[in-house]
């Protein structure tokens, strides 16, 4: 009856989605258009030393002034090796670290991993090549005056070979595990304890991470406490599963429509043995190809009133094996954690409609996972700085205590 109930729940989510009876959305706090700013570690072409192992560190320089935030000691970009799953091979992301001004700890700084949230997949995209967002510069200074150092991956395929694999759980996973493995051999003062937040797209990259990240950090000596996940995009995979030519005669925001595109070409990606084009039309491949190149504030403007029946000659739910390996590709975790779990939703939340963070609660609960929910009066950008009332002592309590 239980499962029965979740299941109701994530359909009915999955109807609000499609059918657009969410007031219109707008994608996440991203950065506007701007040259990408490489800080000597130009990567878009370099792949990984052969023979190197996941969280190696590749090279590292400062990270260019006008790309760092107030109030730091010290702030660097680095390239490590990482993998997008377990049999694939190992490949490059980048990153960026901050360190809180003062005094570090005897044993460093304690470490938070922070998952971006969406600008795209092009490498023009990549967030440590680019100003911060002002909402994103403000919630990463919060935790830095808290005392945590920063390690920012870009996820792979941001300014590194190949396409960042966009909502895919594994490759996101991997990403922000060997990050922080990797900024260990910088040689900053950096403790061994370490946390997950992310937002939006992180949210759910950070959930991911959160699943594996004490089996992926085995060996390294790195001491795993939680994650922080606001405005989390669960379940996401079974309203994607609802898109056809027949879907109701509804158009989405640009933002979600951007969202639909960057979650089809990462798929695409990851999981060519599935015959997901032989159910897109002509205008679906032209946009997919735009979505591969293009930052959230470019695609938002020609998804503008965009048809999503127009993508589909037939519903993608009919393609054999495709919403299984939908699954596989994006669905969160709703249980097998080790570590708690801080879940913050706004109730106005129009990316991430209230519906989907709040089933996923639901079902953690329900399988006995170590979950705390607070949700608030705000939206999906609101939720980030809002949410730090109650995220900061919890954090502060798993990560001194």
């Amino acid at each position: 009856m239980r499962r029965r109930t979740v299941a109701a729940l994530v359909t009915l989510a999955g109807i609000l989605f499609i059918a657009g009876i969410a007031p219109p959305a707008s994608a996440d706090d991203a950065p506007g258009f701007a040259t990408p700013r490489w800080s000597g570690i130009d990567a878009r072409q370099t792949s990984a030393p052969i023979g190197s192992e996941r969280g190696a560190l590749i090279a590292q320089a400062q990270l260019d002034p006008t790309l760092s935030l107030p109030e730091v000691t010290d702030a660097r970009r680095f390239l490590y090796a990482t993998s997008r799953s377990a049999d694939g091979p190992v490949t490059t992301s980048s990153a960026a670290v901050f360190l809180p001004t003062g005094t570090a700890p005897e044993d460093g700084w304690p470490v938070i991993a922070w998952a971006h949230g969406t600008t795209g997949l092009g490498d023009d995209c990549t967030p440590s090549a680019l100003p911060r967002s002002e909402r994103d510069a403000a919630y990463l200074q919060h935790w830095l005056r808290q005392g945590y150092a920063i390690v920012a991956s870009d996820y792979a395929g941001l300014g590194t070979p190949g396409l960042m694999q966009y909502l895919g759980r594994e490759a996101a996973a991997r990403n922000i595990v060997d990050s922080v493995i990797a900024a260990h051999a910088l040689g900053l003062p950096l403790a061994q304890r370490w946390a997950i937040v992310g937002q939006s797209q992180g949210a759910g990259a950070a959930l991911s991470a959160a699943h594996v990240a004490t089996a992926l950090s085995a060996g390294s000596g790195l001491d795993y406490r939680g994650v922080v996940a606001t405005g989390t995009p669960a379940y996401i995979n079974y309203p994607i599963d609802l898109l056809g030519p027949d879907v109701p005669p509804v158009t989405l925001p640009a933002g979600l429509n951007s969202y639909v595109l960057y979650i089809l070409a990462g798929f695409l990606d990851a999981r060519p043995d599935i015959a997901t084009r032989s159910a897109l039309t002509p205008r679906a491949e032209q946009l997919i190809d735009q979505a591969r190149i293009l930052c959230i504030p470019e695609m938002a403007e020609i998804t503008e009133g965009l048809d999503l029946r127009t993508l589909f000659s037939k519903p993608l739910a009919g393609v054999p094996g495709l919403p299984d390996a939908l699954s596989d590709y994006m669905a969160i975790p709703d249980r097998g954690y080790d570590r708690p779990i801080f879940l913050g939703q706004g109730l106005l939340d129009r990316d991430v409609p209230a519906p989907l963070s709040l089933t996923l609660a639901a079902a953690l609960a329900a399988n006995g996972q170590p979950v705390t929910l607070n949700v608030y009066p705000t939206d999906h950008s609101g939720t980030v700085l809002t949410s730090t009332v109650d995220s900061t002592p919890w954090l502060a309590r798993l990560m001194h205590g």
